[in-house]
């Protein structure tokens, strides 16, 4: 790339947030060559819905089952072995420009407050000291340390690291600017998981202090709460990934559990193959996994994916790659989880519409957790 091409303010934020480790120039070739788009997406190979002992139930609320497994993950916990991770990058473009963790949900509190205010009962229960990383992207890092260093308590301490940062290109290979001329940076994924947490020094520093699991969750999903029992639930299946399945209801879109070629895995929806009925598949991925720290200390060779967009009315892509393919690496556990009710563990606020339609049952479960 020419380096002239770039301004110096988006020099400095490509630095920033380690352009250096993606592969640009090789992704705007392999678009040209024809290798990167919507026909490449599709996965090859054999894709079956998975199998009757691939989708595990979290055992219901009150029951012996249910209380063991809190034990266990409350005895993790207190070992010093569980931190969470929430995800609060992005490019703070669904809620008007806005950082989404920023937005008030309920009781004058924000998303990001109310994900911490749950982590902090849980440590609080389980006596024990629960550090969590917020990843933040070069649009939203400035509010989210701003949020989070008064937050951050003895017990609940707070660590910020950034996800990485990429530039959109033309249809044609170009480096793409917007309306008013200017380059177009965008944040690549949640992907860059595992990568950031490794550039940041978070991992090894997590795992060097004894640490063992990482609870991943979205900010946007505020019943995708730190509970025990799926700590617990992920410890006892031994797998190196537990990935929180919801079922389906009319109009959901989004990645489930498939078979590929025999081997249990989260396949996007984009990816399927076109004649593969997905409505065969009653679950779907919720985007709340467990992680093994060790498992995760290494490079994945994750799919970049180009994803067209439409910016300013001109086409534009850009490409990114998805967290959710690490269960296509790694031995990983499909826990089923509740979505309605008190035992409810998805309701994602993508919008500001979703706001009053998700409302009801977020506070219903909170308070059934004394979350709230």
């Amino acid at each position: 790339m020419n380096s002239q091409q770039i301004d110096a303010a988006t020099a400095q934020l490509l630095q920033q947030y380690g352009f250096e480790d993606i592969p640009f120039e090789s992704l705007k070739e392999r678009m040209l060559r024809g290798e990167l788009g919507d026909a490449q997406n599709r996965i090859t190979g054999t894709v079956e819905p998975p199998e009757e002992g691939d989708l595990r139930a979290l055992p219901p609320l009150g029951g012996d089952l249910r209380k063991a497994l809190t034990e266990r993950g409350q005895e993790a916990m207190r070992r010093g072995e569980v931190a969470a991770v929430v995800l609060a990058g992005g490019m703070a473009t669904r809620f008007g420009g806005v950082v989404k963790a920023a937005v008030e949900v309920l009781d004058g509190k924000s998303f990001l407050e109310l994900k911490l205010q749950d982590i902090a009962a849980v440590a609080k229960r389980a006596d024990a000291r629960i550090p969590v990383y917020l990843m933040s992207s070069f649009a939203t890092d400035a509010a989210i340390r701003k949020m989070a260093e008064p937050l951050s308590t003895e017990r609940v301490p707070i660590k910020t690291f950034g996800q990485f940062i990429s530039l959109r290109a033309t249809p044609s290979g170009e480096l793409f600017r917007d309306g008013s001329g200017a380059l177009s940076p965008h944040a690549p994924g949640h992907g860059d998981l595992t990568f950031a947490l490794r550039r940041s020094g978070i991992l090894k520093e997590f795992r060097g202090a004894g640490g063992r699991v990482l609870m991943m969750s979205n900010v946007d999903n505020l019943t995708a709460t730190l509970d025990p029992a799926i700590i617990g639930a992920h410890l006892e299946s031994g797998a190196a990934l537990t990935a929180e399945m919801a079922p389906k209801e009319p109009g959901d879109k989004g990645g489930a559990p498939a078979r590929v070629n025999g081997r249990p895995q989260i396949v996007e929806a984009f990816r399927f193959p076109e004649d593969f009925d997905q409505e065969r598949i009653p679950v779907f991925n919720t985007n709340t996994f467990v992680l093994d720290a060790a498992a995760i200390d290494a490079e994945f060779p994750l799919t970049w994916f180009a994803v067209n967009k439409t910016v300013d009315g001109k086409p534009a892509v850009q490409f990114e790659r998805l967290v959710g393919e690490l269960t296509s690496f790694l031995d990983s556990a499909f826990l089923r989880v509740e979505r309605h009710g008190p035992d409810a563990r998805f309701q994602p606020i993508k919008t500001p519409e979703d706001m009053d339609k998700e409302r009801p049952d977020i506070v219903k479960a909170l308070k059934a957790r004394g979350s709230l």
